[in-house]
């Protein structure tokens, strides 16, 4: 039946979809930004900043954008990179995207000007005018930076167009390294949606066949497609290192379920175990994509918590079917089974369900969260049910193959010693295996220990780690550990950078990386909405504007751009000039703002009045350092000036919907799985024999959580999606590795805490072994995938599989035998209540002589 079901769900992967929207995954889902740019949106329909600004102000629209360097550090301002510049522009002008009946050009789709004519960056407006400076000997022609000025008087900001600049004084460009040309694409259509999207492509490729034909510049292109496409690429990329992982994990199962003893030997359920969760994740796809489900790259950690989670369940069953005797009945084995493992592993299963079901609920702000944790409910799910009938089978199947003496890879009747004896040394090998007539009952019970890990636990391991001169050292390597994971977690830093989570050698690294190092300078433009009908012209308005406009200064300097859109309502009686000159001289007063420009349009209403219905300044920060940090304090300051304002006021730019509030939207799925895991071991420890599991359980929880945080910022691994949820895969992964370690410790009687640390390594010690040695060995491949995301994955999951294992092998059987809870048994009182009455034992010697020893009373 589960093979059935997974074939007919798995059937829907001939029509899956694939999520386009990187902003729906990623950003957050109720984000104030996104109110504002509604709000921005409605007061400004039709965004000008591209008029004036290097700028994506209000929606980042269809866009191709190119930034051109030298690899010698050249000049690209002298007589040879501008030609090669403006020739690179006019080729990009006559790009034609063909369609039947019409041929369109940049002209046809470009974002056009007041005038009718395609909004071109003013830097090709200086570079031609500097182009015939020199063709007419001028030498009086000079750039200023950030601000210039053209021939025809108008002033234009540079900053995010020129890159690397060298200034002389009074800010005239002595040599620029890098220059950065945009070319804004209409999208208000289908049609014209489509065309563009084609067009972007095409200029990626102009681009990249001009570079071939000038090796001496080098030139990084991107596109508004261009995230969407590397983030897909992730999953094209990773597709053979998977395949390589898959048949590590399957040839290391098949070993680690292997014995020289060929009757004994399990090679086939450690195949039959991969292939049970196998079945469980196909058939959670297959319910994603028929339930309008799409695919997107962050899918490809489902595998690797399904490989932790289900590997561990079926090896924990091989463990326990290793203990039961082997001359009971399949189905009492069976049944014995059972009952020892499956309790351990449904609660933890209910774990996983609580903690990920929690991160699959509305309360997930981000999306890609969201989506990924349900997908991992579903696949969980499944895999239990699967468990419990897929593989409790197989199980069966080879328990029957076992009481028959049969091989346990060719399924033949294994011969009996002395045939054996006739054959080949070959024949020997492959068939070699203890009869059971062969064994006496004291050596019933060691019939597996031929088995190498049970071997190396009980031989050697147990009794070194327990070892009174090992454990001082033990204890000192976890306070080193402590100490360096709080020194990681001391300096964990947010990740909103969506460079974050696509292929390394992609368009999108390769332009961020251009981006950061030569024009960083200067941050993105931000608009200063004013969404309120004021008086402009009223002298303590004017100081109101002012007084908070100049409160940005406490983070950075701006360059300030006054534009009134629509409906300007100054009375016609007001000077223009004084107010706009008051506002330009109180701003060059201020030694932190560089430039005023101001755009009126006036709107005339009856009685020759209009009113103010909104208006927008356009701000541009200074930033002296790379870090997104700058940003983030940016938008915060900026928010809590808006609310202190007596003016109503927002600020927007487009990468504020992806940071706004980024920190707390991504960590609110860890937060509300912490909490939900906290309270149900809470509640369970009402339930269980003894609540010191459930205390032991949290600690050990809450000290690998914390370590995995540390070394994880340790490793330059931020906090961001992708960390988030590995972190909620921690909580379960440890769970399901040490609580069995921790109720058999626990629930032992009699005898010493080192004895029962030995017995619990004993018998869980063999299946933590096995699912720990499968997984890290399908995470390897990973770790060579180039890609960012699958970069962050291999490290999260590494350092959770890592840390989980050094407190399951080392710190819990180091501190458990010096800390609660005792096993010294209680001495009872000698009195009459206490007496027990044993009756005579018969006893019966080699001869038939039945002896008869009475037994007083004790």
């Amino acid at each position: 039946a589960p093979v059935l079901i997974s074939i007919l769900l798995g059937a829907s992967f001939s029509r899956y979809q694939v999520e386009e929207s990187v902003e729906h995954l990623l950003a957050p889902t109720h984000s104030l930004a996104k109110i504002e740019r509604n709000l921005v949106d409605s007061l400004f329909p039709v965004n000008r900043s591209k008029h004036r600004l290097y700028s994506d102000l209000q929606t980042p629209g269809r866009y191709g954008r190119v930034i051109i360097t030298s690899f010698r550090k050249a000049n690209m301002l002298d007589q040879h990179h501008t030609d090669l510049i403006l020739k690179l522009h006019s080729a990009v002008t006559r790009i034609q995207v063909q369609r039947p009946g019409f041929n369109y050009t940049f002209a046809h789709i470009c974002i056009l000007n007041n005038d009718k004519t395609c909004i071109v960056d003013d830097i090709v407006h200086v570079l031609e005018e500097l182009k015939a400076a020199r063709s007419s000997n001028r030498t009086n022609f000079a750039i200023t930076y950030p601000i210039t000025h053209l021939k025809d008087g108008r002033e234009v900001y540079n900053g995010h167009q020129l890159g690397g600049v060298t200034v002389h004084s009074k800010d005239q460009v002595k040599s620029a390294e890098a220059i950065q040309l945009t070319y804004y694409l209409q999208a208000i259509n289908s049609l014209n949606d489509m065309v563009a999207e084609k067009w972007e492509s095409i200029f990626c490729d102009t681009v990249e066949l001009f570079q071939k034909s000038n090796r001496k510049v080098k030139m990084y292109p991107f596109t508004s497609s261009s995230l969407k496409e590397d983030f897909q690429k992730t999953s094209r990329v990773s597709e053979r290192y998977l395949i390589t992982s898959l048949v590590l994990v399957v040839t290391l199962a098949i070993l680690c379920c292997s014995m020289q003893d060929c009757v004994r030997s399990k090679p086939w359920l450690g195949l039959l175990g991969l292939l049970t969760v196998t079945l469980a994740t196909l058939t959670a796809a297959g319910i994603i994509n028929l339930t309008g489900g799409k695919y997107n790259s962050t899918f490809l950690g489902i595998p690797f918590v399904m490989l932790g989670h289900g590997l561990y369940g079926t090896f924990e069953m091989l463990s326990s079917w290793r203990k039961t005797r082997e001359d009971q009945h399949v189905k009492e084995r069976t049944a014995a089974v059972f009952a020892d493992s499956m309790l351990s592993f449904s609660l933890t299963t209910a774990m996983y369900l609580v903690t990920f079901g929690i991160g699959a609920s509305p309360f997930t702000n981000i999306e890609a969260a969201r989506i990924f944790c349900c997908n991992s409910c579903i696949a969980i799910f499944f895999n239990y049910l699967y468990v419990l009938s897929f593989y409790g089978s197989s199980l069966v199947f080879t328990g029957y193959i076992e009481n028959n003496y049969q091989h346990s890879i060719f399924c033949r009747k294994v011969p009996k010693p002395e045939v054996l004896q006739e054959k080949p040394a070959w024949y020997r090998f492959l068939l070699t295996a203890r009869f059971s007539e062969d064994t006496d009952d004291s050596e019933e019970t060691n019939t597996y220990e031929s088995h190498l890990l049970v071997w190396f636990l009980k031989r050697y391991y147990c009794d070194w780690i327990t070892n009174t001169y090992v454990k001082p050292f033990v204890v000192l390597f976890y306070l080193v550990y402590i100490s360096f994971a709080l020194m990681g977690y001391l300096q964990v830093s947010e990740g909103s950078d969506l460079s974050n989570i696509v292929a390394t050698a992609t368009r999108t690294i390769e332009y961020t990386t251009a981006q950061q190092k030569y024009f960083s300078n200067y941050s993105p433009v931000i608009g200063f909405y004013i969404y309120e009908s004021i008086e402009y012209w009223n002298t303590s308005v004017q100081e109101d504007v002012l007084e908070y406009t100049k409160g940005f200064v406490r983070i950075s300097w701006f360059e300030s751009y006054l534009n009134y859109l629509r409906k300007f309502n100054i009375s016609t009686g007001l000077p223009k000039k004084n107010f706009t000159d008051m506002l330009r001289n109180s701003f060059l007063k201020t030694p932190q703002f560089a430039h005023f420009s101001e755009d009126i349009i006036f709107s005339k209403k009856y009685n020759n009045e209009v009113d103010v219905v909104a208006s927008r300044m356009f701000l541009v920060a200074k930033t002296m350092e790379t870090k997104r940090e700058e940003l983030y304090d940016l938008l915060e300051t900026l928010r809590k000036l808006s609310l202190t304002s007596k003016v109503k006021f927002i600020v927007f730019n487009p990468s504020f919907v992806y940071m706004d509030r980024y920190a707390s939207s991504v960590g609110a799925p860890l937060q509300n799985s912490c909490i939900s895991a906290l309270f149900l071991l809470f509640f369970s420890a009402f339930l269980v024999a003894d609540s010191l599991i459930n205390v032991w359980l949290t600690l050990t929880v809450a000290s690998v959580e914390f370590g995995v945080i540390g070394f994880m910022t340790l490793w330059k691994v931020e906090l961001d999606c992708i960390s988030v949820l590995c972190l909620i895969y921690g909580i379960n992964y440890t769970i399901d590795n040490c609580a069995p370690l921790l109720s058999t410790f626990v629930l032992g009687k009699e005898f010493t805490r080192t004895k029962w640390v030995k017995n619990a390594l004993e018998v869980h010690g063999v299946a933590i072994l096995q699912s720990y040695l499968c997984y890290i060995v399908g995470l390897i491949p990973l770790a060579a995938v180039p890609s960012n995301l699958t970069r962050t994955l291999f490290r999260c999951l590494f350092l959770i599989a890592l840390v989980t294992f050094f407190h399951c092998f080392a710190i819990l059987p180091v501190i458990l035998t010096f800390l609660p809870p005792s096993k010294k048994k209680r001495k009872e009182k000698k009195n009459p209540e206490n007496r027990e009455e044993i009756e005579c034992v018969e006893m019966v010697d080699m001869d038939s002589t039945r002896v008869v020893d009475q037994i007083t009373t004790v």
